[in-house]
């Protein structure tokens, strides 16, 4: 992959559906090259398919953040799968840094993503946390 694809990756990212046209004229290419080098990239997998985010996608979660965690010791294995089982998280990723690993929580309302942090800042072995609700989002996937 070159800076052309990643470009063209990038403005496949800000709209899927971007007419051929729109995207060789946003990359400045040819349609025909942009045709090809998405065929190439589906064909190499890089690209392994387009998606649509809704808003009900977003709908479905009102209250959305993320959680940073400490984890003391050894307990990250088994803290990830506590985390995974509980109903509010949507995803557990492993992370370096000053965080083990980074939850992303969505709930109906404020009470229950409370509760969900509550529960997680419990959990045995966890000894930090900091927690962003995310107000608006301008850009998904």
């Amino acid at each position: 992959m070159d800076k052309t694809d990643e470009r063209l990756i990038a403005a496949l990212r800000h709209d899927a559906r971007a007419a051929l046209s729109d995207l060789a004229t946003t990359l400045n290419l040819s349609r025909t090259t942009v045709r090809a080098r998405i065929a190439k990239l589906r064909e190499s997998g890089e690209i392994i398919g387009f998606t649509v985010v809704t808003r009900a996608d977003v709908a479905r979660d009102p209250v959305r953040g993320m959680m940073m965690i400490g984890i003391e010791g050894r307990g990250t294995e088994r803290i990830t799968r506590q985390l995974g089982s509980m109903r509010q998280v949507r995803a557990v990723h492993s992370t370096n840094g000053r965080w083990d690993v980074i939850v992303e929580i969505g709930s109906e309302t404020l009470e229950d993503f409370d509760a969900a942090l509550t529960q997680i800042r419990r959990l045995d072995g966890v000894v930090a946390s900091e927690t962003s609700l995310f107000l608006k989002t301008r850009k998904s996937g």
